[in-house]
C-alpha cells in the first residue's frame, strides 16, 4: 500500500503546484506562490478525509506516513527551486504577502493555544501520574551512574 502512499503524495503535489501557479497568476508574480505548502496542507487534509471515511487501512496509513516524513525532505529540496530574487523584484506585493502571513499563523497559534486552555509541562504529567501510582518507568541506562 506504499504505492497508493505515492500516489497521493503524488497527486497533493500537482494540484499543490497548479495552486500555485494560479495564486502566483492572480497575484501578478511570474513564480509559483505557496505550492509546496498547500501540497502539504491538502496531504494533510486527505489524510484525515480517509481515516474520518474508515477508508485509512493499516497498510494506507502506513503508506501514507511513510510518505509524509519523506515529505519534508521534498519541501526543502522544491522550496530551494524557488526563485526569491526575482520573487523580490516582482514588487512590494511579495514582502506584504510574507509579513501577512507571519501575522497570521502567529495569530492563529495564539488563538488555537486560548482555545485549548492551559497545557501540563512533562513534570506536571510525571507528578500527576506518579501520585496515582501510574508512574512513568525511566529506562535503566538513564538512571545507572555509570
Amino acid at each position: 500500500m506504499i504505492i497508493l502512499g505515492v500516489a497521493l503524495l503524488a497527486l497533493c503535489t500537482l494540484a499543490g503546484s497548479l495552486l500555485g501557479e494560479l495564486l502566483g497568476a492572480l497575484l501578478g508574480v511570474k513564480s509559483n506562490v505557496g505550492g509546496v505548502g498547500i501540497a502539504m496542507i491538502l496531504l494533510i487534509v486527505a489524510r484525515i478525509a480517509l481515516a474520518r471515511g474508515a477508508l485509512l487501512g493499516r497498510d494506507l496509513r502506513l503508506g501514507i506516513e511513510f510518505w509524509g516524513a519523506l515529505y519534508i525532505p521534498i519541501v526543502v529540496a522544491m522550496a530551494t527551486e524557488q526563485n526569491v530574487i526575482l520573487a523580490l523584484r516582482s514588487g512590494p506585493l511579495v514582502i506584504i504577502a510574507a509579513i501577512l502571513t507571519v501575522a497570521v499563523c502567529l495569530i492563529a497559534v495564539a488563538i488555537l493555544a486560548r482555545l485549548c486552555g492551559p497545557m501540563e509541562t512533562m513534570d506536571q504529567i510525571e507528578l500527576r501520574k506518579a501520585a496515582t501510582g501510574d508512574a512513568i518507568p525511566v529506562p535503566s541506562a538513564i538512571t545507572s551512574d555509570g
